[in-house]
């Protein structure tokens, strides 16, 4: 019996290893994923702020808060 123990013992070891090697894998690919989520997500809000900018620019949105601006400060002045 005390010749089977070493080889359960090390059989176990390369179970136990295997697994943790495929644990580390997965979390790393979903790790991979979430990144590349974030990257994409920083990507479609830029372009959606950009694209607001615009619509406020053609919208004449801009120009009004300036007005208002210039309206509120002479009229404390």
């Amino acid at each position: 019996m005390s010749e089977k123990d070493p080889k359960t013992s090390q059989d176990l070891t390369i179970v136990v290893q295997t697994l943790l090697q495929q644990m580390q894998d997965k979390f790393q690919t979903m790790s991979d994923q979430i990144i590349g989520r974030i990257d994409e997500m920083s990507t479609r809000i830029d372009d959606l702020e950009k694209n607001i900018s615009d619509l406020m620019s053609q919208s004449g949105v801009e120009e009004s808060e300036e007005e208002i601006k210039v309206t509120e400060t002479s009229g404390t002045a």
